[in-house]
C-alpha cells in the first residue's frame, strides 16, 4: 500500500520559524522608519505610498488567514486541542477576539507567535504525534503567508525604494537598510516557502543544501532585475506605471482564472487568490495548477521578457543622460544578461535537483474531496495516530512537482491494513 508520511517537528523547523519571525519584525521596523523619515522630511507623497504598502499587504494577509481560520474550524483536526499546545484554530478559543485581531492586523503576528510557542513546546518537551503535527501545520501556512506578504509589501517597497534613490540620484542610511530589510524578506521567503514544499515529498530526506541554494539564486535573478527595469521606468515615466501595472495585473488575474484554480474553499477566497496570483505574476512566475508547467511558464517568461525589453528601451531612451551617465551602460547589459543567467539557472534546478512525482490516472476517483489532484487524507501508519494535512499547501506542493506523464515514482511503502492512505 502506497502511502505518504510527513517529517515530525525538528529544532531546524523552530530556527525556521524564529528567523521568519525575526526578519518579519526587522522587515516592519524598517518601512516604519523609512516611513518617519519621509514623513519628518515632509516628503509626504512617498509617506503616503509607502504606508499604503503596508496597509494593502497587511490587509490581503489578514483576509487569506482569516478564510483559512474559517476553513480549518470545520476539520475534525482541529475540533479539540493538542495537549500543550496554543491553537490558534481551535473551537476552544473564542471566534470574536480571533477576528478582533485579524480586523487590528495582529492575526500574522499572532499566528506566528502561536508556532513558535508550539514549536518550542514540541522541541522542549520532545512532543510527538498530534502536537507534532500540528507544529507543521501552523510552519506550513506561515510560509504561505510569507510568500503573500513578500509581494504584496517587500517587492512593491523594493521598487519604490529603487524608484525614489534613481529620482533623486542619492539615497539616505535608512533607504539603503529598507531596500536589504526587503532583499532579506525575499530571500528568506523563497528558501522557506521551497523548504515547505519539500516537506511534502517522500524523499524529504534526501534534500540537500546545494537544492536550496539554487532555488534561491534562481529566484533571485529572475525578481531582481524585474524589480529593477520596473523601477527604472517608473524613474523616466512616473505617470504610466499604476497603468502598466494595472494593465498587467488584469491580465494575470485572468489567467488564473482561466486556468482553473481553485485553491480556497469559497468563492470569495478564490477571488481573492486569483487577484493575489496576478500580483505575484507581476514579479515572479508562481504555478498555479497541477500537470506540465513548461508551456504555461515559457508563455509567461516570454511575455516577461517582452515586456521588460519595452520597459528597458522606454528608460533608455526618456533617461536624463548626464544624470544616467555612470551607471545607465552597466544596467542596460547586465539587467538582460542576469534575467537570462536566472533562466539558465531554473533550468539546471529542474534538470539536477527538482523531483516528479507520478500520478496515477484515475487520482481522482478515490473517495476523498479532491482539490488539483490532491487529497485532504487521512495519513496513518502503523497504528499511529492521523497526521493533520495541510491541503492548501500539499495542493501548492503536487502543483510544483506532480506531472501524470513522469515515469519517476517517488512513494513510500506503509506497511498498515488500516485506512486509505493518499499520494502525491
Amino acid at each position: 500500500m502506497n502511502c505518504m508520511t510527513f517529517p515530525k517537528y525538528s529544532s531546524l523547523d523552530l530556527f525556521f520559524t524564529v528567523i521568519g519571525v525575526c526578519t518579519y519584525l526587522f522587515d516592519i521596523g524598517s518601512d516604519l522608519w523609512v516611513a518617519k523619515v519621509f514623513y519628518v522630511h515632509g516628503e509626504f507623497m512617498w509617506f503616503g505610498v509607502l504606508v499604503g504598502f503596508m496597509l494593502m499587504s497587511s490587509l490581503v494577509v489578514q483576509l487569506f488567514s482569516w478564510f483559512w481560520l474559517t476553513y480549518d474550524r470545520d476539520l475534525k483536526d482541529f475540533k479539540t486541542e493538542p495537549t500543550g499546545s496554543v491553537v490558534l484554530l481551535s473551537e476552544a478559543k473564542s471566534v470574536k477576539l480571533l477576528l478582533v485581531l485579524h480586523v487590528f492586523q495582529l492575526g500574522f503576528f499572532i499566528r506566528h507567535i502561536s508556532a513558535i510557542w508550539q514549536g518550542f513546546h514540541v522541541w522542549w518537551k520532545g512532543g510527538f504525534g498530534s502536537e507534532s503535527d500540528y507544529a507543521v501545520y501552523l510552519t506550513h501556512d506561515l510560509s504561505m503567508l510569507r510568500l503573500i506578504e513578500t509581494f504584496c509589501e517587500s517587492a512593491p517597497q523594493l521598487t519604490l525604494m529603487m524608484y525614489i534613490m534613481l529620482r533623486s540620484n542619492h539615497a539616505r542610511l535608512v533607504q539603503y537598510i529598507s531596500v536589504v530589510a526587503s532583499t532579506t524578506s525575499i530571500a528568506w521567503m523563497v528558501v522557506d516557502y521551497h523548504r515547505a514544499l519539500r516537506s511534502f515529498l517522500p524523499d524529504k530526506d534526501k534534500q540537500n543544501w546545494l537544492s536550496s541554494v539554487v532555488y534561491f539564486f534562481w529566484n533571485l535573478f529572475l525578481i531582481g532585475p524585474r524589480v529593477a527595469t520596473v523601477a527604472l521606468f517608473a524613474s523616466v515615466l512616473p505617470c504610466y506605471i499604476t497603468a502598466h501595472f494595472l494593465c498587467l495585473w488584469l491580465v494575470f488575474a485572468i489567467w488564473a482564472c482561466i486556468q482553473g484554480t481553485d485553491f480556497m474553499d469559497s468563492l470569495a477566497g478564490e477571488c481573492l487568490y486569483r487577484a493575489t496570483v496576478g500580483l505575484i505574476w507581476y514579479f515572479s512566475w508562481f504555478n498555479v495548477t497541477e500537470g506540465h508547467t513548461r508551456n504555461r511558464s515559457l508563455i509567461y517568461h516570454t511575455f516577461i521578457i517582452t515586456d521588460t525589453s519595452i520597459l528597458l528601451t522606454t528608460w533608455w531612451l526618456y533617461r536624463d543622460t548626464e544624470m544616467t551617465q555612470s551607471y545607465a551602460l552597466s544596467l542596460i547589459i547586465s539587467i538582460p544578461l542576469c534575467y537570462i543567467l536566472g533562466l539558465l539557472i531554473k533550468g539546471f534546478y529542474y534538470w539536477y535537483f527538482h523531483p516528479k512525482l507520478w500520478r496515477p490516472a484515475d487520482l481522482r476517483k478515490v473517495a476523498y474531496d479532491v482539490t488539483d489532484g490532491v487529497e485532504p487524507p487521512e495519513v496513518q501508519a502503523n497504528g499511529a495516530s492521523v497526521q493533520m494535512f495541510n491541503k492548501r499547501m500539499g495542493q501548492n506542493a503536487a502543483n510544483f512537482y506532480t506531472t501524470k506523464t513522469s515515469s519517476a515514482i517517488k512513494t513510500n511503502e506503509c506497511k498498515t491494513t488500516t485506512s486509505t492512505t493518499s499520494v502525491l
